[in-house]
C-alpha cells in the first residue's frame, strides 16, 4: 500500500497541515507515477482507492462523525 500524499508533499519543508485532497492526489500520483509503470510493465494489477471526507468547518466542533467517501478502481493488463 502506498499513501499518494507522500509522493507529492515534502512534510519537512511543506506545511500542508492535514495534506492533500485524496482524489486529487490519488489522480495526480495515477497519473504521472503510475501509468508510466503500467506501460513499462513494472505493474501488472493494481487497485487505486481514492478517499476523502466529507465535513464542513464546523463537524468536530459540533461533536458529529465524519463520514468518508473511497472510489475504488481495479486496473490490470
Amino acid at each position: 500500500m502506498m499513501i499518494v500524499g507522500v509522493l507529492i508533499f515534502d512534510k519537512k519543508t511543506q506545511d500542508t497541515h492535514s495534506g492533500g485532497s485524496g482524489c486529487a492526489c490519488c489522480g495526480t500520483v495515477f497519473s504521472g507515477y503510475f501509468f508510466k509503470q503500467l506501460q513499462e510493465k513494472n505493474i501488472k494489477k493494481m487497485l487505486l482507492i481514492a478517499t476523502g471526507a466529507l465535513m464542513n468547518s464546523t463537524s468536530s466542533q459540533q461533536g458529529e462523525s465524519i463520514p468518508g467517501i473511497a472510489h475504488a478502481i481495479s486496473i490490470e493488463l
